[in-house]
């Protein structure tokens, strides 16, 4: 039995393992073909956040697979009526995995230790795995193999930005951030992660200009994350001079712009790029559907191979 808490609990090849499964799927998918890998199997979603793309993603995926998905909100009572521990024994004992979307990352470690089902990182305020995977399969549909390429990230040094430097990592492409003071990788989270994955290619800047020359992928997401309403006007008076716009795009005429979404247009990205024709943030979201079908079935078992 395998978790996903990070990207990197998964080594290279379970990644590609898993985006071999993903393509497969997404074929038949564009063929109307909906593979029943998965019959009578039942996933759990354990969300405290709000959702999208992840909940009908998930709920979508699990029904094309053949299984079906329970939404737990916070009538469930998860973190009020009982302990994590009694939580994770008793809700894993009725189904066949959980997604959980929450904030603190130590509240999805603690419940899988607990659980004897499978435990999916939905969204944690650490990490969000399911995203940067979709993201990376995305891009590797456009460019082809990643290793060799570069992803300019430019903004905050959040979940989605922390899972993506870890796929970059695991999976050979560069990994560029802009980003001010303040707002990086912690150096201890860097040691770390530099620790786990060799090799990884990480460089971090204030110049927006210069993280995105020469970049196969130009990145970026809101600047007030969920839980940071409080800094909104800081927040935006720091990233201001980190705005994806035209004439930064211009620097990467070639480039292909992504956003996990929702955005705040206006402020880290304007209309005129995420509307633009590089782009790819809807082909980014539907891919959430094609890939977490893949990571459910490699979990799952009926693909490890």
């Amino acid at each position: 039995m395998r978790h996903l808490l990070t990207v990197s609990d998964l080594s290279p090849a379970e990644i590609e393992r898993i985006f071999v499964i993903t393509e497969d799927l997404k074929t038949k998918h564009a063929e109307g073909l909906r593979e029943a890998l998965l019959p009578g199997r039942v996933l759990a979603l354990l969300f405290d956040k709000q959702s999208l793309r992840t909940r009908v993603s998930f709920e979508a995926g699990m029904a094309h697979l053949g299984g079906s998905s329970l939404f737990l909100g916070d009538d469930a009572g998860f973190k009020a009526r009982e302990s994590v521990a009694d939580f994770g024994r008793v809700l894993s004992q009725y189904v066949d995995a959980i997604v959980v979307r929450t904030g603190p990352h130590e509240l999805i470690t603690n419940l899988a230790q607990y659980c004897s089902c499978p435990v999916i990182n939905g969204l944690t305020d650490y990490e969000h795995p399911c995203q940067a995977l979709a993201d990376l399969y995305t891009l590797r549909e456009l460019v082809g193999p990643l290793a060799g390429h570069t992803l300019a990230y430019v903004g905050d040094a959040n979940n989605v930005a922390r899972s993506l430097l870890e796929g970059c990592g695991l999976l050979g492409m560069r990994f560029v951030m802009a980003a001010p003071e303040g707002y990086r990788f912690e150096p201890e989270y860097l040691e770390e992660i530099d620790g786990k994955i060799p090799g990884l290619e990480f460089e971090v800047t204030d110049d927006p200009a210069a993280a995105v020359t020469g970049a196969a992928a130009v990145y970026t997401d809101v600047w007030i994350s969920m839980g940071q309403e409080g800094e909104a006007a800081e927040r935006r008076r720091v990233f201001a001079p980190y705005q994806v716009n035209a004439r930064l795009m211009a620097l990467a005429p070639d480039a292909h712009f992504m956003h996990c979404l929702p955005a705040k247009r206006g402020e880290e990205v304007t209309d005129e790029v995420i509307d633009g024709p590089n782009s790819v943030v809807v082909q980014e979201a539907a891919n959430r559907l094609h890939v977490q079908k893949g990571i459910l079935a490699w979990l799952l078992g009926r693909k490890r191979d």
